[in-house]
Formats: C-alpha cells, sequence, structure tokens
C-alpha cells in the first residue's frame, strides 16, 4: 500500500476513533437519562439489555392477600421509580434468609431481629424497597434512619412497625434520603394493587438491565398453591445469602417456622451457587411471605408428596431467580455453568467450582472466546481443596480437553474455539477422589462491567 493510501486510512480510522468516542459519551449521558448530543444517534434502550435477558417478564399470578405500589422518590434515579410498597395480609407467615457481611446495612440487622420477635402473629406486614442507596455504613443513623421509614409505613397501611420489613440497596456511605421516601408513602399506600408485581419488579433496580420474575404452581390437597417471585441482582453477586434482593410470595398454608425450614434448605443449591464478582453484598435480603389463601390443605408434615412438591417448586423459583442473575450480571456475554464431579466431599467440590466461577482469569477467557482450559487448571490448583493433577479430567461442553495430567489426545481446538462463541456453556472438572458434586453458575467478565463500576457514584 503506497503512503498516500496508508494516510487516507489513517484518516478513515482517525474519523471512526472519534466518531465512537461521541458515541461513547452519549451512551454515558443516556444511561444518565441525560439528553444526548443532537448530532449523535440516540442509544436504543435494548442496546442496553444483556443479551442474555428473557424475551419478556413472565406473567405473574395474583397472590391472594399481597398488593403492590411503586413510586419515583429520586433518591438517586431521575424519571423512573425507585421505590415499592408491598403489604401482606394479616395471618401470613414470613421468614427470610440475608447476607452474612460482617458490615451489613441497618435495614439487614432491623430484618433480622424483627423475623426473631414477630414469627407467630396475625398482624399484617409490609415491606419497603428502596434502590439508589444502601443505608450501609452510616452509623447509628442507619437505624433511626430505618425507624422513620419503616413507622412512617406503618401508619398509613395500617400495621405494627414490627412488621414492616426494610431494604435498601445502592451506593454505600452515605445516609439515606429517606425523607423522599417518607413523602411518598401516603400515595404508596393509596395505589397498592393486586396487579402491581411487575411494576414492583422495574421498581427495586439498581444496574439490573431487566426486570426478573418467576412462578410455579403446585397442586395441594384440595386446591392449587400458587408461588411468584421477584428479584433485583446484577453486581455484588456472591454468596454467602444473600447477595440480592429478592421477595417471593405464595398463599400455601404454612408456618412460619416450616416455611423458614424450606428456605433455608433451598439456598445453598440456589442463591449461594452462583456469582458474578466474587463480591458480597452488605446490604441484601431474600424475604418469603405464605398468605394461607390458598384453598389447599396446610402443609405440616414435610414427608407428605404435596410438602416434597411445594418444595421442589419453591426451588424451582430460586434457581429461576438466581440464574436471571447471572444473566444480568454487569456487562455479561456469557452464562457458565461450573460442575465438579468426583471430590471427597461436598465442600471441596463447592470450594473448588467457586475458584473457577470466581476466577478473572478464566471468565475474561470466557469474554474473549478462548478456550483456554490452562486457566481452568490454575484455578483449581490455587482453591486449597484436595486435588490430584493426574487425575483430574476437564471438558467444555461434551469435549474432553484435559485428563490424567496432560492434554487429552483427542483434543481439537477448532472445535473448543467454536463452542466458546456459544451464550451458553458448561464446564466440568472431574477430580476422579469420590463421589461428591457440585455446580455453581457465573458469567463472563467484560469490560462494561468496568464502565458500569467506574461511574457508579457519578
Amino acid at each position: 500500500m503506497g503512503i498516500k493510501k496508508w494516510k487516507a486510512k489513517a484518516k478513515e480510522l482517525k474519523a471512526e476513533i472519534k466518531a465512537l468516542k461521541k458515541r461513547g459519551k452519549a451512551y454515558k449521558a443516556a444511561g444518565k437519562n441525560a439528553q444526548a448530543p443532537a448530532s449523535v444517534a440516540p442509544v436504543k434502550k435494548a442496546s442496553l439489555v444483556s443479551p442474555l435477558a428473557p424475551k419478556s417478564f413472565p406473567t405473574l399470578p395474583v397472590i391472594d392477600g399481597v398488593e403492590f405500589a411503586s413510586a419515583q422518590a429520586g433518591i438517586k434515579y431521575q424519571g423512573r421509580s425507585d421505590v415499592t410498597l408491598i403489604k401482606i395480609a394479616g395471618g401470613s407467615a414470613i421468614a427470610g434468609v440475608f447476607t452474612t457481611s460482617s458490615t451489613r446495612a441497618a435495614c439487614v440487622h432491623d430484618c433480622q431481629a424483627k423475623l426473631k420477635s414477630t414469627a407467630d402473629t396475625d398482624e399484617g406486614a409490609a415491606i419497603i424497597v428502596n434502590s439508589g442507596n444502601a443505608n450501609a455504613f452510616t452509623g447509628a443513623v442507619g437505624q433511626e434512619l430505618v425507624d422513620a421509614v419503616t413507622q412512617a409505613v406503618a401508619a398509613a397501611v395500617g400495621v405494627p412497625a414490627s412488621r414492616v420489613f426494610s431494604s435498601s440497596t445502592g451506593v454505600i456511605g452515605e445516609p439515606l434520603p429517606h425523607g423522599k421516601i417518607v413523602a411518598k408513602v401516603e400515595e404508596l399506600a393509596g395505589s397498592l394493587d393486586v396487579n402491581g408485581i411487575e411494576a414492583a419488579a422495574n421498581a427495586i433496580m439498581t444496574t439490573d438491565t431487566f426486570a426478573k420474575g418467576a412462578t410455579a404452581e403446585v397442586e395441594g390437597e384440595g386446591g392449587v398453591i400458587r408461588i411468584a417471585g421477584i428479584a433485583k441482582g446484577s453486581g455484588m453477586i456472591a454468596p454467602n445469602m444473600a447477595t440480592m434482593l429478592v421477595y417471593i410470595f405464595t398463599d400455601a398454608k404454612i408456618s412460619q417456622k416450616t416455611l423458614q425450614r424450606l428456605l433455608s434448605r433451598q439456598v445453598d443449591e440456589t442463591f449461594n451457587a452462583i456469582t458474578v464478582d466474587s463480591d458480597t453484598s452488605t446490604s441484601d435480603a431474600l424475604l418469603i411471605a405464605a398468605t394461607g389463601r390458598s384453598e389447599a390443605e396446610e402443609i405440616s408434615d414435610l414427608r407428605s408428596k404435596v410438602a416434597k412438591d411445594f418444595e421442589a417448586a419453591l426451588r424451582a423459583v430460586m434457581m429461576d431467580l438466581a440464574h436471571q442473575v447471572v444473566k444480568d450480571g454487569e456487562g455479561a456475554t456469557k452464562f457458565v455453568e461450573v460442575r465438579v464431579t468426583g471430590a471427597e466431599t461436598a465442600q471441596d467440590a463447592h470450594t473448588i467450582a467457586m475458584s473457577i466461577a470466581n476466577s478473572p482469569l478464566v471468565k475474561t477467557a470466557i469474554a474473549g472466546e478462548d478456550a483456554n482450559w490452562g486457566r481452568v487448571v490454575a484455578a483449581v490448583g490455587k482453591s486449597g481443596a484436595k486435588a490430584e493433577r493426574d487425575l483430574l479430567t476437564i471438558s467444555f461442553g461434551e469435549m474432553v480437553l484435559a485428563e490424567k495430567g496432560w492434554r487429552s489426545p483427542d483434543y481439537d481446538e477448532a472445535a473448543a474455539s467454536a463452542y466458546m462463541k456459544g451464550e451458553e456453556l458448561v464446564i466440568t472438572v472431574d477430580l476422579g477422589l469420590g463421589d461428591a458434586a457440585k455446580s455453581v453458575w457465573t458469567c463472563d467478565l467484560t469490560h462494561r462491567y468496568i464502565d458500569i463500576n467506574a461511574d457508579y457514584r457519578s
């Protein structure tokens, strides 16, 4: 190519770079609800949604005894709903599981205390949720702000303050602008609607790109039992529970003690088996309410068929929501299951699976569609769990890439690279040591993750 052509090409590249920079500024402005420059084509909303998102929000059933309302309080986000009120009928059983962070927010401490003191009561209840501010690491004032909000809700909907549960998610270290929430409480109380669950799912989002919902039904003794759940989660997703906001509702007749037991024993295989970035939130929680309004008989014997069916349905809803959270991982383009089999203990299997799922080298290789199984080897070795080099078998999908301490003789680089182009991937490691197994779910790590989190406070 002659020097004139090189200069022309360089000029074209400079023009392209300039245009990309313009689009980047417009993209950032659009993400903050600012007006894009007139000379730049508007960024379509669809371009901001995870490529792994479901095609649409599911149709969730009305849960008799639960009402929803959402409003725009302007806590951080402008022009969108950011506060949700959920009213729960009297006689409902409520259970929960919360983040294990030692720096958890005031709302988490408050919810934990209230669940212990109001386990069995016929009083109604409410949940108030805001996005944009976590009210975490705000000292003693954090609890005062929680009290101000929950007391306002209690007065507005006619339930005891001890039965008002709050959740806050967003920026850490800044006092909750509780006045903005309190100012909306009467409006929220006056607009409660049994059909408002989808709007609530949208209002609890922070960096999420799509609202998350899931549902299931169980044929009980004498009637149908319905379950509906919504979740918020995109970043700071890692065990231990809870690592996002999750609200599940059912019309099942079930005691608080039994409900708590079922919830707790399904957490490890669902929400504690996902990771986006290995960071555990300070603020998030899972709450479940059972209104007892179904015509089906009470679930009391956990050995009964209906109890087992209900637990399986609850697990399915929890798993669906957990997977949606991973699919909305900040900047995610790949949904990845990591299976570890042949471990001596379940704990070893979990430790190794999480070591692989959280490895930045593994996650960036996946983002680059690079079948670099050597990074999986490294993640197994660094985990601290028991593993022996010459017993390992590593597979991507159905392809065995490495075995017996060496690359497989059937290894096909082209086939492995082609597999990595898929949106949903499975990485399997068999340790060859025992019978324990564990699956966890993660996503890739792209530059978009940096873009989102570098600008999170601005």
